[in-house]
């Protein structure tokens, strides 16, 4: 039987709705991953920065984007201790300057995903997937990285739908 594995990155505090500021509680795509992990058996990660980004939105995406440019690697709060119980990883991230966080880059880069089956999911306000989806195959030789969901942040609380859809499309349904 195989196993799936939710590892998110989410951020809560300011964010940006559809032209608008807004302060959050819990972010975008830790609801998506909630309503995942409604649907299907799996265990969640949360990859969490151990120097997290400003809650002011526009500072917080200033400092994303210093860090993508530098081709910086976060350190993070914790890793999992392995992850080669899991067959299938949910990987969901919010979309920062056409890709992935860089703290997901980290997580990526700290275990071997050869043979492994990679669900990106990436909350946006409009710019989708980016160029996430080349980058997570790129940092994973060896992964099997699936077509991935790209759910409209602002909408992350009506994204069942969406996800019963490509959960099911992958499988894991």
């Amino acid at each position: 039987m195989s196993k799936t594995l939710i590892a998110y990155f989410s951020r809560a505090d300011e964010n940006y709705f559809g032209g608008a500021m807004r302060y959050v509680k819990v972010g975008n795509t830790e609801i998506v991953c909630g309503i995942i992990r409604e649907l299907i058996d799996a265990d969640s990660f949360k990859i969490e920065m151990r120097e997290p980004y400003s809650p002011v939105y526009m500072t917080c995406i200033e400092e994303a984007k210093r860090d993508l440019r530098a081709n910086a690697r976060p350190a993070l709060v914790s890793l999992p201790d392995s992850i080669d119980g899991y067959d299938t990883i949910v990987l969901a991230y919010p979309n920062y300057w056409g890709t992935a966080p860089t703290a997901v880059f980290t997580f990526l880069e700290s275990f071997d995903f050869a043979g492994k089956t990679i669900l990106p999911l990436c909350t946006n306000e409009g710019s989708g997937m980016g160029a996430s989806e080349r980058d997570i195959k790129r940092l994973c030789p060896g992964a099997d990285v699936k077509k991935g969901l790209a759910v409209t942040g602002s909408r992350a609380a009506d994204a069942e739908a969406d996800a019963r859809g490509w959960l099911g499309a992958n499988g894991l349904l």
